[in-house]
């Protein structure tokens, strides 16, 4: 989220559910000069509705990766930019990556994703 303040990406809005976490990022915030322009809210990621969002950075497990691509590409507009840090999507191209090991760093297109993933179902159909 700091990161993409520093990037120019208003707003710049995060989702933790442990308190720890949360005020980690709060106080990194702060720490860095951020408070008041970046948020951290005490949300279930599952639960929020993100058709408004056109830029998501995620740093999640690899078995999360799936179910949040399928919430992703239902929610998502076109011109959404999905950026995974860690681990990629296991069954998305990315647009590109950066970096390498731990500080890897994976872009995705969601128009693009949606045009192979429709691409793949119309294959399996044949």
């Amino acid at each position: 989220v700091l990161e993409a303040h520093r990037q120019g990406l208003r707003p710049a809005l995060g989702y933790e559910l442990n308190p720890w976490l949360l005020c980690l990022a709060n106080y990194r915030a702060w720490k860095a000069g951020y408070h008041g322009k970046v948020s951290f809210l005490k949300k279930d990621l599952w639960k929020v509705n993100l058709s408004d969002c056109h830029n998501v950075i995620v740093f999640l497990a690899p078995s999360v990766k799936p179910p949040l691509a399928t919430k992703l590409l239902a929610e998502l507009p076109d011109n959404a930019r999905v950026v995974a840090g860690r681990f990629p999507f296991p069954s998305w191209t990315p647009s590109s990556t950066l970096g390498q090991g731990l500080e890897q760093v994976w872009a995705y297109d969601m128009k693009e994703v949606r045009r192979e993933a429709q691409g793949s179902a119309q294959e399996s159909q044949v």
